[in-house]
């Protein structure tokens, strides 16, 4: 009989969309972090390239439109991953709704919501493994509302129903995914954050130190990224995580 000890296996090859900055980079470091291969999807080459030089050779850097139907059905075959984290999105336009135009409106539809549609799509019919987790960023402000941000709350919300329909699917055909929605509050820590914050105060007539009050404590990226971490990797999660700087809860 061998004595030889069984090792754990390693984690399995993540695919991160959205990866060159703000939570996507934060969750790619993470996941790395933890033993994981992450393969980092991105429009920007410059930014992929920096975030490799950072991370090492475990983050292989894809510099690909995260819409893509092409990408997403090549990226998924050729490295099925046991993890895909969809978080690539536009920034949206920052103006009230008479200053917006339907092109403007429907900047994050035609981005933050297709490409959750496009790899979820390729997940169910390729599909992935069994046991393999699909985790969807969606936004705080798909409940709250984003009055300055044109189309983008309810982009974030029909990832909302994307993520109920795919699990939906999966169980009716007995893939085995687990799908989950990661919905993160308002936070200045980020490029579209801070944007964000600071057309808010501008509209309330207050300075932007003075709004942020409001959002104590501030969520960080990091603390994003753990919580993503963690409910992947939990078997028994609940379908939907509202995250904030005080940490997550799951969505009734």
């Amino acid at each position: 009989m061998s004595t030889h000890a069984s090792t754990p296996a390693d984690p399995p090859t993540a695919v991160v969309t959205g990866a060159s900055r703000g939570f996507g980079r934060a969750i790619a470091a993470a996941l790395v972090a933890g033993g994981h291969t992450v393969i980092g999807v991105a429009r920007s080459e410059p930014d992929l390239r920096a975030v490799q030089a950072e991370l090492g050779d475990r983050f292989v850097p894809v510099v690909a439109d995260a819409t893509s139907e092409t990408v997403a059905a090549q990226v998924l075959d050729q490295h099925r991953p046991g993890l895909l984290v969809l978080n690539a999105g536009a920034r949206p336009p920052l103006a009230a709704l008479p200053d917006q135009t339907w092109e403007t409106f429907s900047r994050n539809w035609q981005t933050d919501t297709r490409q959750a549609f496009t790899w979820t799509r390729q997940a169910l019919r390729l599909p992935l493994a069994p046991g393999s987790v699909v985790v969807l960023m969606s936004s705080g402000a798909a409940l709250a509302g984003s009055p300055l941000s044109g189309g983008y709350a309810g982009a974030k919300a029909a990832i909302r129903f994307i993520r109920d329909y795919a699990a939906a699917e999966s169980g009716r055909t007995r893939l085995d995914l687990r799908f989950v929605t990661v919905l993160p509050k308002l936070t200045p820590a980020t490029g579209l954050g801070a944007a964000a914050v600071a057309g808010y105060a501008a509209r309330a007539g207050i300075a932007t130190d003075v709004y942020t009050k409001d959002l104590q404590p501030v969520l960080d990226p990091g603390q994003l990224a753990a919580a993503v971490v963690t409910v992947a990797a939990d078997p028994a999660s609940a379908p939907e995580y509202l995250v904030s700087g005080a940490g997550y809860r799951a969505v009734s």
